[in-house]
């Protein structure tokens, strides 16, 4: 594996949550959000990208969604379940991603918005297609992911170094 090759990062949102009375970190998914879920893993599956690593936020409906989509990829990545992604700026994600080890080509981070789109946002130099459009007039709902792309180490990831390769939502 080279540095010369792009890298990969999928941003993934979780899927719809629940809203019963428990602390926001607790929440479940929603019967919608698990079905999301599963779609949401075909859809990464379909992708082709050969996941190296999987970042997740430790709140349970982040890790709920992981659940249900890694059950639909061919192979599982060496998963770390991080709490730097619960309610984590952009600026916190790209520390996160630039700890990253450059054995890792391809990473899939799940986390939560305002983060999650706002990451996507500022990583994205340009985009291909009409990714940056629909992210655009989308946003960045529940069980959406964005691909980027960027060449180099991951410690030199930085705002408008990579580009919006691909974008999806369940809506759509």
């Amino acid at each position: 594996m080279s540095v010369a090759e792009p890298r990969r990062i999928v941003l993934f949102r979780h899927a719809k949550a629940d809203w019963p009375q428990v602390s926001d970190h607790e929440r479940p998914l929603a019967d919608r959000g698990r079905m999301d879920a599963a779609v949401a893993g075909r859809k990464l599956a379909d992708s082709g990208i050969p996941f190296d690593l999987a970042l997740c936020s430790t709140a349970v409906r982040t890790r709920e969604t992981w659940k249900l989509a890694v059950h639909e990829l061919p192979e599982r990545p060496k998963t770390v379940y991080e709490e730097r992604i619960y309610e984590a700026s952009p600026g916190e994600l790209i520390a996160l991603l630039n700890e990253t080890p450059d054995d890792a080509q391809n990473v899939l981070l799940i986390g939560h918005n305002p983060g999650i789109q706002g990451l996507a946002d500022i990583l994205a130099g340009q985009g291909e297609g009409d990714a940056r459009e629909r992210m655009s007039r989308l946003g960045f709902p529940a069980a959406a992911f964005a691909v980027l792309s960027f060449d180099g180490p991951w410690k030199s990831l930085e705002p408008g170094g990579a580009t919006l390769a691909d974008y999806w939502t369940p809506t759509e």
